[in-house]
């Protein structure tokens, strides 16, 4: 809601709050349509100011609060300012071999994030961003290094390595910049052909990159491993877990991640504790665990207190998370006024989240 002067008021708007005089007599009352009469009752009556609805006020999930807040309008406004500049100065390196001012990415990060207060409101606003499909490679580099950045901080990072992780959040995919966008972003199952074309990125973006010497040793490594898995199921070269440099597997969560948490044509983007599943069902064994484990950590807590929606059309509220299931957490309702029923998701397997609000 917001308030505004009586003499803005206009036939139509809603009101917030019950107005009263100042006896305590109630005028107006809360959700009440303004129309001509209330407005010369508040005249007459002297009232200056009221509270009116906003379009945020009748969002009914978390996430059109969201896209609805002004924190979210404001980031959008500022992303799109940028971008320009910032596929001009990827496609420079790509096309002419122009060294990458690594300054004016670290400045366009704070740009971006520094009025931001929290880690998981920075990863919302990412998560209702929409992009057009022509410009998805450039994006999800923009995006990672946006989420390197909310990673770092979640695992304490230090300045210096922080700063390193958000570059190589910006350059890491640079390789997918050499493939045409029908291969990268196909919808339907890659043949063996198309795949293996995908599959020298790390490659690409190497030889891109390699002979500019004011980049940090550690962006070469994490375009040529990125792909690189701990259970050594990786590709180009199979590495497993200490042969794999440190800021490439922080680099392989946060890609991950990042592809999740996109709209693809041919699939929706995954809500957060689907995202946990997915990491649960394959990425103990392939990723870091004690990078990948606080960050699920951190993810999954963001979720207590929201609404979901089950596959049987039941609401409830996510109140416990299972630290061994965080995917399958402990759910609460209200079904009297001093009595709630809890549903623990490890137990009810036959059920499953379809919609937070």
């Amino acid at each position: 809601m917001k308030t505004i002067a009586r003499i803005e008021l206009q036939p139509g708007m809603e009101l917030a709050e019950d107005i009263v005089n100042s006896n305590g007599d109630l005028i107006a009352a809360a959700r009440t349509k303004v129309d001509s009469s209330i407005i010369s009752r508040l005249a007459r009556l002297d009232i200056m100011v009221v509270s009116i609805m906003e379009e945020i006020d009748y969002a009914t999930t978390h996430f059109e609060r969201v896209r609805l807040s002004n924190g979210f309008k404001k980031f959008v406004d500022s992303y799109q300012n940028l971008y320009p500049y910032f596929k001009s100065m990827m496609n420079a390196l790509v096309e002419n071999g122009t060294p990458i001012d690594t300054k004016a990415l670290l400045e366009m990060y704070h740009v971006l994030t520094d009025d931001i207060t929290f880690n998981r409101t920075l990863l919302d606003y990412l998560y209702n961003m929409v992009v057009d499909e022509d410009e998805l490679t450039y994006t999800h580099c923009l995006n990672s290094a946006l989420i390197a950045g909310a990673f770092a901080n979640w695992l304490g990072m230090k300045e210096e390595e922080k700063n390193t992780l958000i570059l190589c959040g910006y350059l890491y995919d640079i390789g997918k910049l050499k493939l045409p966008n029908d291969l990268l972003w196909k919808p339907g199952k890659l043949t063996d052909v198309e795949f293996a074309r995908i599959k020298t990125h790390p490659i690409l973006g190497y030889n891109i990159v390699k002979d500019h010497t004011n980049l940090n040793p550690a962006i070469f490594k994490s375009i040529l491993m990125h792909h690189e898995r701990c259970d050594g199921q990786g590709y180009p070269s199979r590495l497993k877990m200490e042969q794999i440099d440190q800021y490439a597997r922080h680099i392989s969560v946060i890609d991950a991640y990042e592809a999740m948490t996109s709209p693809r044509s041919y699939r929706p983007t995954l809500m957060p504790l689907q995202v946990i599943e997915r990491f649960e069902a394959s990425g103990m064994m392939q990723y870091d665990y004690t990078i990948l484990h606080p960050i699920m950590t951190r993810i999954a807590d963001s979720q207590i207190g929201m609404t979901v929606k089950l596959s049987d059309n039941s609401m409830w509220e996510i109140f416990l998370i299972n630290q061994l299931h965080m995917s399958r957490p402990i759910l609460r309702k209200d079904v009297a006024e001093d009595k709630i029923e809890l549903l623990d998701l490890m137990e009810r397997t036959d059920l499953q989240i379809v919609a937070i609000y």
